[in-house]
């Protein structure tokens, strides 16, 4: 069984949070006009390991030109360890 070594056990929550940073960079108009959408990518971590990142923009409640849920999703694939998080941005957002 294969452990995440102790210097390493926040770097997917860290990860996490830096990428629904950046998910929160687009203005709330182009956010609408990607919404829903979503996309897988591997990358790189801090520690060298491979890992997933999944990014969605959703409409909260399912209610088409109201606020928007950003989820981010950080996972190691061979751990199977992950972290989550998520944001919800509304129509007077920049």
């Amino acid at each position: 069984m294969a452990v995440t070594p102790p210097e390493h056990e926040n770097e997917l929550s860290e990860m996490a949070l830096e990428e629904l940073d950046a998910a929160c960079g687009l203005h709330f108009v182009e956010m609408k006009q990607i919404t829903p959408w979503g996309d897988t990518y591997d990358a790189m971590a801090p520690s060298g390991r491979e890992v997933e990142v999944e990014r969605r923009y959703l409409w909260q409640n399912g209610v088409v030109g109201g606020a928007i849920v950003i989820e981010v999703e950080v996972r190691d694939p061979v751990l199977q360890t992950g972290a989550e998080a998520r944001a919800v941005i509304g129509p007077d957002a920049r």
